[in-house]
């Protein structure tokens, strides 16, 4: 018995064992990506809002292994035949990932009890393996947390924040909020090394056109030709980080010696015209700008202060928006014809 325990800890030895709850959506594919080149990923999700398309190119690699299953219901790793293929009865799981949960306004409308779930049990269910296998824990949560902006100063990690329980989005915003404390508790009762990501806007390849997201959105009608409606004057001013950026932030979040929350996120503002102006020409479009009566009634949302991740880790975005924004246009342009998604 003892030969074939150290035949199966030779098998894995030299990769970690990391699960990533939540890890065919639009964050979770990229970081799966990230991480399977030096580990083993065992990657759960239940396609309520993530997509197949999103590591159909990751099924081959024989370091990457697919878990469908509602995590809003206990996980036993040990029992499926992924865990068994990385021997997690013997070696563990080493870090845990929750990105599980529907980000979109659209998505809250349709999916409000499974976003609740997502926030409440699959959290749960999640932390009870993270102190099964004592492992490093993290949590995708929002800026959202921190509710409207009240002053022009950035938020920091110690604003307590104002969301309202009742409104039509509460079943995300408060559901982070929620989802927070059942992760700091759990890091006090049981000593985990249980971290919090407060993710602020966030763009790249694979995000999903018919959530009316400003930056995909411009990009199809930019790459349609057609002209790009801007409520207003398209004088608001946005902040948005690329996702590799924030994929990079998590990892060494998740491996830090830190516990607690931090904020990832751009701290630069680019107007909405600007924008949109960015990608007309990115995108070598003929479409124009056409500013309607409207009334922009998008929700205001704050910047983050990111001196805590530049401190305990030494992160900051890297990616400039010209860049970003190529990247996320040529992928957009590879799958151009697939029906209302960039996945």
């Amino acid at each position: 018995m003892l030969k074939e325990q150290q035949a199966d800890l030779e098998y894995v030895s030299g990769r970690k064992n990391v699960l990533v709850v939540g890890g065919a959506g639009f964050i979770g594919s990229q970081l799966c990506e990230n991480l399977v080149k030096e580990n083993n990923v065992l990657c759960v999700d239940n396609y309520l809002t993530g997509s197949e398309n999103n590591i159909d190119h990751l099924l081959q690699s024989p370091n990457f292994e697919f878990i469908k299953h509602d995590i809003s219901e206990p996980l036993d790793l040990e029992a499926s035949g992924e865990g068994q293929k990385f021997k997690v009865k013997f070696q563990g799981v080493q870090e845990i990932y929750y990105a599980a949960c529907p980000t979109s306004p659209r998505e809250h409308d349709q999916y409000p009890l499974e976003t609740l779930l997502a926030n409440s049990a699959g959290v749960k269910n999640s932390l009870d393996l993270a102190v099964k296998y004592q492992a490093a824990f993290t949590f995708f949560s929002t800026s959202l947390v921190y509710g409207a902006p009240t002053n022009d100063r950035p938020f920091e990690e110690n604003y307590i924040g104002r969301v309202d329980q009742l409104g039509a989005r509460s079943c995300y915003d408060e559901g982070k909020r929620f989802g927070e404390a059942m992760v700091n508790h759990y890091q006090r009762k049981f000593n985990l090394k249980a971290k919090i990501a407060r993710i602020f806007n966030t763009y790249g390849p694979r995000m999903k056109v018919w959530d009316n997201l400003l930056i995909p959105y411009f990009i199809q009608q930019a790459l349609a030709g057609e002209a790009i409606e801007i409520n207003g004057k398209g004088e608001r001013q946005v902040a948005v980080c690329y996702v590799g950026d924030i994929v990079d932030g998590l990892v060494k979040l998740t491996r830090a010696d830190f516990v607690g929350a931090m904020n990832l996120g751009a701290e630069n503002l680019i107007t909405i015209a600007d924008l949109a102006q960015k990608i007309i020409t990115l995108t070598g479009s003929q479409s124009v700008i056409k500013f309607t009566t409207g009334q922009d009634d998008a929700p205001q949302q704050g910047l983050p202060n990111i001196g805590l991740a530049r401190e305990t880790m030494e992160w900051f975005p890297v990616v400039g928006i010209d860049e970003g924004l190529q990247k996320t246009i040529d992928f957009a342009k590879v799958i151009k014809g697939r029906v209302a998604t960039f996945n």
